[in-house]
């Protein structure tokens, strides 16, 4: 009788290969350096702590001075710079400097003038105006300095002349001088106002708002 044989099958054991992952890897996107506009003096001028030439004086300034514009003011052409020979920032006339740079991206800056120095003589007192047509005088009692620290007051006023609403700004050189007249007219939406300062060497007082009639 034929005996039958079991013949062993190999099965194949698949081989298993491995699969690369693939690393996404982030694109990294360049962001433009922002730079400040560049200026350089072309005419001796003064610097100032506010955007006028009724502010205290902060620096000289001669031709080939450089430095970069950090801010402008909404009411005037002044700008406010850093110098490179001061270590504060001070404003200038746009009149005595070459500006290489694109001004629209400065920011309006409103000068603080509580942040210049100090003063140790206090605000004007009893401070009044009157009004005659047109003509508003303004008027004080006078305060008194020392002469090296006398540098008088400072009037910050909003006036309407001839249809147009002007930022106004005057200063006077000693305490003696108590009294100031304005031309102030009808015909402007917004009503014109002031504000008194006393200046000493070191910086302004608190400021007294002008009654305005």
């Amino acid at each position: 009788t034929p005996t039958l044989t079991s013949t062993a099958t190999i099965t194949s054991t698949p081989t298993i290969t491995d699969t690369a992952t693939i690393t996404l890897t982030p694109t990294v996107t360049l962001t433009p350096t922002f730079t400040f506009p560049d200026v350089k003096v072309h005419t001796q001028a003064h610097c100032r702590y506010g955007p006028s030439s009724a502010y205290l004086h902060a620096a000289d300034l001669y031709p080939g001075d450089t430095g970069t514009v950090r801010g402008r003011f909404p009411y005037s052409k002044w700008l406010h710079i850093k110098f490179d020979k001061l270590n504060y920032w001070c404003w200038v006339s746009n009149s005595v400097i070459d500006v290489v740079g694109d001004l629209d991206t400065v920011r309006y800056i409103i000068p603080n003038l509580q942040s210049v120095g100090s003063n140790m003589y206090g605000p004007p007192q009893n401070v009044r105006a009157r009004r005659d047509g047109d003509q508003v005088t303004i008027s004080w009692d006078q305060v008194s300095m020392t002469e090296d620290d006398d540098r008088g007051y400072f009037i910050e006023a909003w006036v309407c002349q001839n249809g147009g609403y002007l930022w106004w700004t005057v200063s006077f050189p000693t305490q003696y001088t108590t009294s100031y007249m304005v031309t102030d007219q009808p015909g402007c939406a917004n009503p014109s106002s002031g504000e008194l300062y006393t200046v000493e060497k070191h910086g302004y007082s608190q400021p007294v708002k002008i009654p305005w009639p």
